[in-house]
């Protein structure tokens, strides 16, 4: 029995998001789908995630607090969101290699990383 409580689940289909947690999450979610795929519970399952070229975004953008007010250090600079986000949280790269290695045994995965083209309300597109 798998332990694991995915996301949402519609159907045959599994999907699960994954922005900030520990690299190793991955691992839960993909012997997860690979379990429930196994027996016949679902027949696809669908990962969105962050992309590493959301990473310029992280170096401007401000932390913000509770109630919604940018984040200071002690010497009144904003905090950035940059220092939530490192090598060994969940983004695309630390997925591809699990996924290449086969951990999803047989359940087809589709994945989505969200890149920083598709932010439109509060940054002009960089060119990439």
């Amino acid at each position: 029995m798998v332990g694991h409580k995915i996301d949402y689940v519609k159907g045959r289909v599994a999907l699960d998001v994954e922005w900030n947690s520990k690299d190793q999450t991955y691992d839960r979610d993909l012997y997860a789908f690979r379990m429930f795929h196994e027996c016949g519970i679902i027949s696809v399952a669908v990962l969105i995630t962050r992309s590493e070229k959301m990473n310029s975004v992280f170096d401007k953008l401000p932390l913000l607090n509770k109630d919604g007010n940018i984040e200071k250090k002690s010497d009144g600079t904003p905090k950035l969101c940059k220092q939530k986000y490192g090598a060994s949280t969940t983004w695309m790269g630390k997925l591809l290699y699990r996924l290449n290695a086969g951990r999803h045994g047989g359940c087809p995965v589709l994945v989505f990383g969200i890149k920083p083209d598709i932010i439109t309300d509060w940054l002009p597109k960089e060119k990439e």
